[in-house]
């Protein structure tokens, strides 16, 4: 990323070739599109003849598949593996109370359906992998990643990077975005640019969180997807300037915008095939250097809890029962918690387990520590930290407080 700044305006030409004609219903439809110069009615058969490819329905997707099917882009294909959850409406405006519990690909698609029935949806309830990919991308032109981790947004680029796709790429964080458009293989003259020349790799695992563990803003969801929905009319139609070699900063809370030019980094070996396997694309990407801590169970640890008490159960006065330490954010932590528990923030435990005097370490007087976070990868790292500070027996909660209310706690609320 070389820094604040831009280039010359330069277009691209349009990605798709047009139908022969629009029918008139499609004409009084799309007739504010007809007007517009740049799209017009080349434009507008452009997009009738468009396959698009959306990973994800949820609070990026939602926008970008409504705004798609409303623009008349002829094919949408999505793919999502989650369901319908309460938490999600606030942000999903795609789906309703009604589709909870629902696969989001056939919620999307049914709301789809009412809004613009003459325009093919097909609806893939499956989670993306190196095995799936290259086959589902096959037929579409362009592809728009709405996904919420890394794993997955690295395995999109990298497929499209081989395939030759543009890929249109957003993230979203609180009050805050990022947009850009990658393509290893544009038009000439525009250079070749994809996510790894911006960001090479995935960031350590807990170091970046989650939108489920830092929160996001509704609205935000809603102006990137529908900046995303616009690059990919930009570029299927060759109209305007689409964001290739640049990245746009918003904040929304601040209401700023900066855009930034990206350029290939000539050093980078280009992506020639994925990694064999499914490969991991869950919402946190395990930490290679991070050391292995010992797991208990969300199962295991309840029985100890109930097997145990603060100085012992009957016959066994040498087990103390389990002291839990929540290193989630404060906003996590008044959604749902276990109790007891000591709440210590992951960012803090360091500076904690340095106080023997500390709640820690009267903690630890107590009983073995089990520490948790919302699926197990903050609270290893926090593990990790307090054995390294001499603390014994520290374990971490496998699954986190997920697994906890999966399958010992189902009356918690999800996040």
């Amino acid at each position: 990323m070389s820094g604040v700044g831009g280039s010359a305006d330069r277009s691209l030409p349009p990605l798709v070739d047009p139908v022969s004609e629009l029918s008139a219903e499609e004409r009084a439809r799309y007739s504010r599109h007809l007007l517009l110069g740049a799209i017009g009615d080349e434009g507008q058969r452009r997009l009738r003849a468009a396959s698009v490819f959306v990973v994800g329905a949820g609070g990026l997707g939602a926008p970008v598949l409504m705004y798609l099917a409303a623009a008349g882009v002829g094919r949408i294909t999505v793919v999502d593996d989650d369901e319908v959850d309460l938490g999600n409406l606030h942000r999903q405006v795609i789906h309703s109370v009604a589709a909870v519990g629902r696969p989001k690909v056939d919620s999307a698609r049914d709301r789809l359906a009412e809004l613009a029935p003459e325009v093919r949806v097909d609806a893939v309830h499956a989670r993306l992998d190196a095995l799936n990919i290259g086959s589902l991308l096959e037929g579409h032109h362009l592809v728009i990643d709405g996904s919420d981790n890394f794993a997955t947004r690295y395995l999109v680029s990298d497929a499209c990077e081989i395939a030759g796709i543009p890929l249109i790429w957003g993230t979203i964080d609180r009050f805050r975005a990022q947009l850009a458009v990658f393509w290893s293989r544009p038009p000439a003259p525009a250079e070749a640019v994809t996510l790894r020349d911006l960001y090479p790799a995935p960031p350590p695992a807990g170091s970046v969180p989650s939108c489920a563990e830092a929160g996001v803003v509704g609205a935000l969801c809603g102006t990137v997807g529908s900046m995303m929905a616009m690059e990919a009319v930009k570029l299927v139609t060759g109209a305007g300037r689409p964001l290739l070699g640049r990245l746009v900063l918003m904040d929304l809370l601040e209401s700023t915008n900066r855009t930034v030019t990206v350029r290939p980094d000539p050093s980078r070996e280009p992506v020639t095939e994925l990694p064999d396997g499914a490969g991991d694309v869950s919402c946190e990407l395990p930490d290679p250097g991070l050391p292995e801590v010992p797991t208990v169970s969300a199962t295991d640890l309840a029985a100890e809890l109930a097997a145990s008490g603060p100085t012992g159960s009957p016959g066994r006065p040498d087990a103390p029962a389990p002291v839990l330490v929540d290193v989630r954010g404060a906003g996590e932590r008044s959604i749902a918690r276990i109790d007891p528990s000591v709440w210590v923030p992951l960012d803090s435990v360091a500076e904690v387990a340095g106080d023997p005097t500390g709640v820690l370490g009267r903690a630890a007087e107590r009983g073995p520590l089990v520490v948790y976070c919302k699926s197990g990868v903050r609270s290893a790292r926090a593990a990790a930290t307090l054995s390294a500070a001499g603390f014994p027996g520290v374990r971490s909660l496998a699954g986190g407080i997920e697994a906890w209310t999966r399958d010992v706690d189902p009356s918690l609320p999800g996040y």
